[in-house]
């Protein structure tokens, strides 16, 4: 299974870290977290959850999967809850604690993720904040999450970024692109709606598949376009 870096920062949307470790972890991989001051207060604002960033333990994330889904549920229609999740959901929460989790301090440049030589199959800033994006396209490494990004880019290694911002200005715009031309991934968190969604958790699980999809971890998060109605357009001759 692959050895990935996943980043959280402090842009809106920590419902798609907190689902994305679940199913990477859940899928077997070794997972290197890291997480900005930004993106752990947004974790407690958005989620209620408390993340200690010198002692970080991965079960803070664990026990707060029950806790995410009803705080969702109360965001869907009407009688959605478990049930709803579980059409979206493809592990049980019994899966979570498969892969293995190492957690950096954001400020540890003495960790291995900081280094062209510690091999990685990708790297993953969900979300990503515009003033993340900023650092890393102007190449400012002043923390872990930085200088782990401009590895991956040096080293030609798949960089994947999640922003979750709206509307855009043109430096935001000239940042993104400058990434793109650096060879980053730049995979905004817009879901789609050809799949039907039903409930908050499928919109999330859209996004966190795409993301899958791109550092190669097989999922069915999401109906696939093409996967119904394949022969509708066929010719009957």
């Amino acid at each position: 299974m692959p050895t990935l870096v996943v980043a959280i920062t402090g842009a809106s949307g920590a419902v798609y870290a907190v689902r994305l470790l679940e199913v990477l972890t859940a899928a077997g991989a070794t997972v290197h977290v890291t997480i900005s001051p930004s993106g752990a207060d947004v974790l407690m604002q958005e989620l209620g959850i408390s993340v200690d960033l010198d002692g970080f333990d991965f079960s803070q994330f664990v026990s707060a999967v029950g806790d995410q889904d009803s705080r969702l549920a109360r965001m869907g229609p009407a009688g959605a809850g478990s049930g709803t999740h579980a059409i979206s959901s493809v592990f049980d929460e019994s899966d979570l604690a498969q892969g293995a989790v190492v957690y950096h301090h954001y400020l540890d440049f003495s960790a291995g993720i900081a280094s062209g030589s510690f091999l990685t199959d990708g790297m993953i800033i969900c979300p990503c904040s515009m003033g993340t994006l900023a650092s890393i396209a102007h190449g400012h490494s002043s923390n872990l999450i930085h200088r782990a990004a401009d590895v991956h880019l040096k080293e030609r290694r798949k960089l994947i970024v999640v922003p979750r911002e709206t509307p855009l200005s043109s430096i935001q715009l000239g940042n993104m692109q400058r990434l793109s031309e650096a060879g980053a991934l730049v995979l905004p968190a817009m879901p789609g709606f050809y799949h039907n969604p039903v409930s908050i958790h499928d919109l999330i699980d859209f996004v966190v598949g795409r993301v899958c999809d791109q550092v190669g971890i097989r999922h069915e998060l999401f109906r696939r376009w093409g996967s119904r109605d394949e022969g509708r357009w066929r010719s009957k001759s």
